[in-house]
Formats: structure tokens, C-alpha cells, sequence
């Protein structure tokens, strides 16, 4: 079976093209070879690595994207054809945005699905304990009622644009995930010495596992945002700084609980160990493991509409929906909400 992902972690590997395929080799030895043709990314996640020009055309001429990531999730660059940021009545409509009650639509609708997609897991891991465990059953579908009372508090707000309302939408957000991931601490195998979520710059397995595995999501949200003709930079419910892909941090909390939470989750609970090196980095088989989890969720389907769609399908078409409405050609924003 042809791979569709090219994940390179070997340090001192070579990644060139060869007749219509993309390969990596280690000194004389072939590590993995992908057709130009299947191949949907290329993630590099380690130093050491060498590229070839010919294979950074020939990714780039077929809209195959190459990513760099580092140990803790961050992503440092990536690699996408001149062609894909060209578009500018988008990008026009989206910095308009900001300044009516669009802004304030979307980024009412990106925390909303964050917070309603949580309630979501919460709930379907109760399902699985109904029988077996009456006091965790309904002490998460207490928590899933608490997490989704915030959708009222957050329908409620108004204002004239995002600028007035981002630190509350933040607030009500960031209210809802301290339920949740308290909630999460009594159903999910973390270290018993665990103090709760951190972001960039965790040290403990269990947080350094989510990060990275946002990491990888990051890359596919990034890709569908710039297919989009949306400018990543420019965001709603994230404020702008130098540097901060504002909107990519935007649309990625739709997907952070069905792509990354999930598989992370389903990884601890099997006892898998979140491995580190003498740096508290995790180590290169953790970060492929994680990556490898992340990367065939996003192939799994989910409903969507009246259909299925592959989860990674849903992302492009959540972020085409963010274009047409920030072009007045759609009436509503609505996020991706799991039904599971």
C-alpha cells in the first residue's frame, strides 16, 4: 500500500525524488518511498535532515506540503507552492471582518464548537461506563451539562466587533476547559502527580504528548486555511502578534478533541508511555507514535451534514465555509460538531 504521509525522524536521513516518487534514505539504505502521486505531506521532525531542491519542486508543483517540527510540537516551517497565497479578495473580506459582527460570529462559533465538542467526549466515555462504573458514568455527564451551559453565556454576548468581545469569549472558553480537563484527569490513565494542562513549554509526558499532537493537527488546519485563500495570520478569536498564525490557532479548537484529545487519550488508557529523554523531550518513537495516531485519525470518517467525510476532508471544507462567509456568499459560520 502506497503511504500517503512521508514522517522523517532519523537523523542524517535524505529526502530526494527519484522518477515520480519521493524517497528517504539513510546513507545507501531506503527508509520509506511515497508516489508523488498519493502523497498528501512530508513532516520532518528532526535535525540532521537534508532535502533535496529537486524534491522541494516536485512537493511543491503538486500541492504536497512539507512541515518542520520540532521535539515539543512546535512547528518551526513549512513548505507550500508560491501559487496557494496568491488569492486576495478573501484575505480583503477577512481584515473587514474584524471591524463588523462577522469577526464576532466566528469567533463565537470556534469556541462554541471547542466547548460543545468536549461535552461531546466527555459524554461518550461515560457511555462505555454505564455499566461498569455508575459513579464515573455520572459524574462526566454532570460534567458535560456544566461544560455546555457555557454555550448560553457565550450566545449571549454583543458587541460591535471582535475587539470588544475577545476577552470574554476567551474567558468563557477558558472556563469550560478547566472543567474538562478536571474531568479528564479521573477517566483518563494520567501520572498521578499530573497539575493539570500546560501548553508550550510542558515538560511532563502527558501535556508534551497533547502538544505535539496539536502540533500535527496544526499543520493540517495551516494547509487547509492557505487552500482557502485565507490569510493564517489573521485571526479573530486569537489576537494579533508578530509572528502568530492567529487564525490557524483559530480553527484548530474545532478539531483539537476529535483529532489530537481522542488519540491521546486512547493512548494513555492502553498504557502506553509517553517517553522522554534526558531533556524531558519525548523521544523520536514517541513523537512518531503520536504523529502516526494523529495522522490516521484525520483519515478516519465522521458525520458531517447529512454524510460522512474524512475527518481531514471536514477541516477543508470547514475553512472553504469560513471563506464564502467571510465573502458574503454564505449567511452563517456553523463549526464542526462531533456526534458520536
Amino acid at each position: 500500500m502506497d503511504l500517503t504521509y512521508l514522517i522523517v525522524d532519523q537523523r542524517g536521513a535524505f529526502v530526494g525524488k527519484h522518477s515520480e516518487r519521493i524517497q528517504v534514505r539513510l546513507k545507501d539504505t531506503l527508509l520509506q518511498e511515497a508516489p508523488l502521486l498519493t502523497l498528501n505531506a512530508i513532516f520532518i521532525t528532526s535535525r540532521g535532515v537534508s532535502i533535496s531542491a529537486d524534491a522541494i519542486t516536485a512537493c511543491s508543483e503538486a500541492g504536497i506540503p512539507i512541515h518542520f517540527i520540532r521535539p515539543s510540537g512546535y512547528v518551526s516551517a513549512s513548505i507550500y507552492s508560491a501559487g496557494l497565497v496568491g488569492t486576495i479578495q478573501t484575505r480583503r473580506a477577512q481584515i473587514e471582518a474584524l471591524s463588523d459582527q462577522r469577526g464576532i460570529c466566528l469567533a463565537k462559533a470556534f469556541a462554541a464548537g471547542k466547548i460543545f465538542n468536549q461535552a461531546a467526549l466527555l459524554r461518550y466515555m461515560a457511555k462505555y461506563r454505564k455499566q461498569t462504573d455508575q459513579d464515573a458514568f455520572r459524574e462526566l455527564q454532570w460534567s458535560a451539562g456544566e461544560i455546555l451551559d457555557h454555550l448560553i453565556e457565550l450566545e449571549r454576548l454583543d458587541g460591535p466587533n471582535i475587539e470588544t468581545l475577545r476577552f470574554q469569549i476567551l474567558s468563557i472558553e477558558g472556563r469550560a476547559a478547566e472543567k474538562y480537563w478536571n474531568a479528564v484527569r479521573q477517566v483518563v490513565n494520567v501520572p498521578p502527580d499530573w497539575n493539570g494542562r500546560v501548553g508550550r513549554g510542558a515538560q511532563d509526558p502527558f501535556n508534551s504528548a497533547l502538544n505535539y499532537a496539536y502540533g500535527i493537527l496544526y499543520t493540517q488546519v495551516e494547509r487547509a486555511i492557505i487552500l482557502a485563500g485565507l490569510d493564517p495570520y489573521a485571526g479573530f478569536l486569537h489576537a494579533d502578534r508578530a509572528g502568530k498564525p492567529s487564525l490557524v490557532l483559530d480553527l484548530i479548537e474545532e478539531y483539537r478533541v476529535p483529532a489530537a484529545d481522542r488519540v491521546i487519550f486512547a493512548m494513555a488508557n492502553r498504557n502506553m508511555r509517553f517517553e522522554q529523554d534526558q531533556d524531558l523531550r519525548l523521544t523520536a518513537e514517541t513523537r512518531r507514535a503520536i504523529a502516526e495516531g494523529v495522522l490516521d485519525r484525520l483519515e478516519k470518517p465522521e458525520r458531517y451534514g447529512r454524510k460522512k467525510m474524512l475527518l481531514r476532508h471536514i477541516i477543508q471544507q470547514q475553512a472553504r465555509h469560513m471563506a464564502t462567509f467571510l465573502r458574503q456568499e454564505r449567511d452563517s459560520y456553523t463549526p464542526f460538531c462531533v456526534k458520536w
